[in-house]
């Protein structure tokens, strides 16, 4: 039996999640046993990456690790996020999981959110990505073998031309000034299809491609995530995917 501290990973279906798995194979402490993943059930997709729940299931089968998914409103509040998050992972550590394991780079407040709440139930929050160059991990990601498609973009940022696009050197050269090579600003989200790691590629063919905006919720300002903040990023570009 493993010596290694049992660990889920949250997983986005993207490549900052994959990156963080393999570098905690590389680490050695941590047993990775669970993939978690949120999903909008208005839309029966992953969260914030839009990718359909059919894909996401078959990575989770190509990766051979179940998948645990946590179900939210796409327009959540906090509180209610807070509540449904700490009811999952209180089910994660009745099955003895006591470490989560994060794909974040250097976005410090949502580190800290992150470690502050699952604190509060007693789960460790791992980051094996912290701070590591993001030139180096996007290269790292491509040089090992991963594949993986730009699945949606900040409207914002990157014109659509980019949703839709394989997640290349080429990808990368292209990005403009400023957008960060692994998008850690929310500037584009993937969806990882094949790799080491995967034990046969994940099929899909492409769909159209939309454009979606969203605002604050307005039904409790009190408990509005988005209150207080005068910049977002309200207007994304989604590549859709068929399985």
């Amino acid at each position: 039996m493993s010596k290694n501290k049992k660990a889920y990973l949250n997983w986005s279906s993207g490549k900052d999640a994959l990156m963080a798995w393999h570098h905690i194979l590389q680490d050695g402490n941590y047993d990775i046993q669970k993939l978690v993943t949120t999903v909008n059930k208005d839309f029966k997709r992953v969260s914030m990456h839009g990718v359909a729940i059919e894909l996401l299931e078959a990575q989770a089968v190509s990766l051979q690790l179940p998948l645990h998914q946590i179900t939210l409103s796409g327009n959540v509040s906090l509180q209610t996020y807070n509540e449904t998050m700490q009811k999952h992972t209180r089910q994660l550590i009745d099955e003895g999981f006591t470490e989560a394991v994060f794909g974040d780079i250097f976005l410090e407040d949502l580190k800290n959110y992150r470690e502050k709440e699952l604190r509060k139930i007693g789960l460790n929050a791992i980051f094996p990505l912290w701070k590591k160059d993001t030139t180096t991990l996007a290269q790292e990601f491509i040089n090992l073998g991963y594949k993986a498609i730009v699945v949606c973009t900040s409207a914002k940022e990157l014109d659509a031309s980019f949703c839709g696009r394989e997640f290349t050197h080429d990808f990368l050269q292209d990005l403009p000034e400023g957008v960060d090579p692994c998008g850690e600003n929310g500037e584009f989200h993937t969806f990882v299809y094949d790799g080491p790691l995967f034990k046969q590629p994940v099929r899909f063919e492409k769909g159209e491609k939309i454009m979606r905006s969203y605002k604050p919720s307005n039904k409790n300002e009190e408990d509005d995530c988005f209150k207080g903040q005068t910049y977002w990023d309200n207007q994304f570009w989604y590549q859709d995917l068929h399985g």
